[in-house]
């Protein structure tokens, strides 16, 4: 049952307990808590439980013993009060579609953000404030309305909130930045159940650390983010190479942005091409490396701009043209399906030599799924404008982000699945300096070595900003950072 209609039952309904202490609370507690809700109270067996557990990567199957489903702050606050004193295991969901899949656990609560999509766009101010469970999608329909964008992901079902709180790289990221370089203020429910305004003149530490210190510090209820002139029509550039052409693609790409304008971000990737009626059939299955990019302004200067990175070589396949943003925002979206099994990883290079090159061109073409690349992000311009100490976001000066994506589908493929994601990034690691993107974390939980690489040199100053708004370490289902002792 869901809502105010939860049962009267004087059973205690047992809820696993945070950091392992098991918390049996009284169902008169549950029905109460639900009474306090807009929003729906989901339990185990209640209509709607399954499809409220379910997260777009299918790897993740957890149990919750309760779902808040919330209808506005008020309701979240609530949420995080009956946590924190029922000693719960908590995690938040946004959109959903975090590849590490903390958006749910066993045996607790889930704080579900998901009915909280409401977008307000000011075109005079050029700024929009959005809810924390809206998608990429929910925002760019609303801001291309005016013409009007913010730097976010790649994929239109990724939710703003996880990809705000751990950086945000997309297309725009050269020419405007991060999302978190674009955030200018946000409500977050910190863990005593306070509703705090952030922003650079609000509660400066909490709105420093959340611009890349991930769901440490509290549910983050909205984002309002400065918007830029972009669309509704630009050009986008979608073209296919053999990957036995990789070194010389992949590094003409190179030399193409060192000259360019910022506005292009590049993102250059290693597969096996699908067997889809775009694709000659003969290339089908075979290696190809492949370059994307955006470009935000007139499509007819697009193309002009574009035309060197489709003419490196002779193409397997060119899919460029142009669209309207928001169709470009969803180039990707059929390659990461609801229900699909994911594992990724990522890490930082300060080059391609032609040695790295060829170990991705290897390590793509080896992979046991087909649905499986390695992406090459081409980093500088606005984002590397930004000082490593200017927010939370560490690593901005790495030229490279190495994007290790396991996609497949059965689950009896798994673990072959994820030796190849893992060997593969323990020999790229040795191309590295250190680092990865928070967003796409890998294997944190086994050591905290690349955590602390992840945040960079912000890692303390985090952890001292912890100890201030979650001492108790509520808030640790994420890439965690342990309150300082």
């Amino acid at each position: 049952m869901t809502g105010r209609h939860s049962s009267n039952s004087d059973t205690p309904m047992g809820v696993g307990g945070q950091r392992g202490g098991a918390a049996d609370v009284p169902s008169p507690l549950v029905d109460e808590f639900a009474s306090r809700l807009r929003g729906q109270l989901i339990r185990s067996g209640d209509p709607g439980y399954e499809s409220a557990r379910r997260l777009w990567n299918g790897v993740i199957d957890r149990r919750p013993a309760l779902v808040a489903r919330c209808d506005g702050d008020e309701d979240v606050v609530a949420a995080v009060n009956f946590a924190r004193d029922n000693k719960l295991l908590l995690a938040v969901r946004g959109g959903g579609h975090g590849v590490a899949g903390h958006a749910l656990c066993d045996g607790g609560l889930v704080i579900d953000l998901s009915e909280m999509t409401r977008v307000d766009v000011d075109p005079e101010a050029c700024t929009v404030r959005a809810q924390g469970g809206c998608t990429l999608g929910d925002l760019d329909r609303e801001t291309q309305r005016h013409g009007l964008a913010t730097p976010m992901g790649v994929v239109s079902a990724t939710g703003i909130a996880g990809l705000t709180l751990s950086g945000g790289m997309g297309w725009l990221r050269r020419k405007y930045g991060l999302s978190c370089d674009n955030l200018v203020s946000a409500k977050v429910v910190t863990a005593d159940g306070n509703l705090l305004a952030v922003s650079a003149s609000e509660n400066e530490d909490l709105f420093w650390a959340i611009r890349g210190g991930g769901g440490n510090f509290g549910v983050v209820t909205s984002f309002e983010y400065r918007l830029h002139p972009v669309g509704p029509e630009v050009f986008f550039c979608n073209v296919y190479y053999p990957a036995n052409r990789a070194r010389e693609v992949l590094q003409s790409c190179e030399r193409y942005v060192s000259g360019a304008p910022d506005q292009v971000g590049p993102l250059g990737v290693l597969g096996q091409v699908p067997e889809t009626e775009e694709f000659p059939p003969e290339s089908h299955g075979e290696p190809y490396v492949a370059l994307l990019a955006l470009f935000p302004g007139n499509p007819a200067e697009g193309e002009r701009a574009l035309q060197p990175l489709r003419e490196v070589t002779e193409p397997i396949c060119d899919l460029s043209g142009a669209t309207t943003y928001t169709e470009a925002q969803k180039v990707l979206d059929d390659d990461y399906p609801d229900g699909g099994r994911y594992y990724w990883t990522s890490v930082n290079a300060p080059g391609l030599s032609d040695e790295l090159i060829e170990r991705l061109a290897e390590h793509a073409a080896a992979a046991p799924s087909p649905d499986s690349t390695i992406d090459v992000w081409y980093q500088g311009g606005a984002m590397a404008q930004v000082g490593e100490e200017e927010t939370a976001f560490a690593n901005r000066s790495a030229s490279y982000l190495l994007g290790i994506e396991g996609n497949w589908e059965e689950e009896t493929d798994s673990a072959e699945n994820v030796t190849w994601v893992r060997d593969t990034f323990a020999d790229l690691r040795s191309f590295s300096a250190g680092g990865i993107y928070l967003n796409f974390p890998g294997f944190l939980e086994e050591g905290e070595q690349l955590l602390r690489e992840g945040y960079g040199g912000n890692y303390e100053r985090l952890s001292a900003v912890k100890v201030k708004y979650d001492p108790a370490n509520l808030f640790h289902l994420n890439a965690n950072i342990k309150p300082k002792s």
